[in-house]
């Protein structure tokens, strides 16, 4: 009995210790360009890089819309695709598009910082 206890928390303990932290493999967040343009994602929501808030096609490693006028490329579609947890490459105008745009997740923002309560 007592050895099944020990059996037991070890095996708990192990589990444990090789549980490791989530990471966010979604395309949701906020992207930036190495050119300063920036864009975010919110499920289906999107805001372009010219500032217009809209939706486009969502899936958790993808997204793509049309381009609204009067930003650059309007009328043609943009693919994205998640590379990574930190990289999402675009294309303009169709899927398999040469030269694709790379963009990096942006850093927080201090505004985007939660306040800790005054002690």
């Amino acid at each position: 009995m007592f050895g099944a206890r020990i059996g037991l928390t070890a095996t708990v303990l192990g589990l444990t210790l090789m549980a490791g932290p989530a990471l966010a493999d979604a395309i949701d967040g906020d992207w930036c360009h190495k050119d300063g343009r920036r864009f975010s994602i919110r499920g289906p929501q999107l805001v372009t890089p010219g500032g217009k808030k809209m939706e486009g096609n969502y899936s958790r490693h993808w997204f793509s819309y049309v381009v609204p006028t009067p930003e650059p490329g309007s009328g043609q579609t943009v693919y994205m695709r998640l590379l990574n947890e930190n990289t999402v490459q675009t294309r303009l105008g169709d899927e398999n598009a040469a030269n694709p745009e790379t963009w990096i997740r942006c850093s927080p923002s201090i505004s985007a910082l939660r306040l800790l309560p005054a002690a």
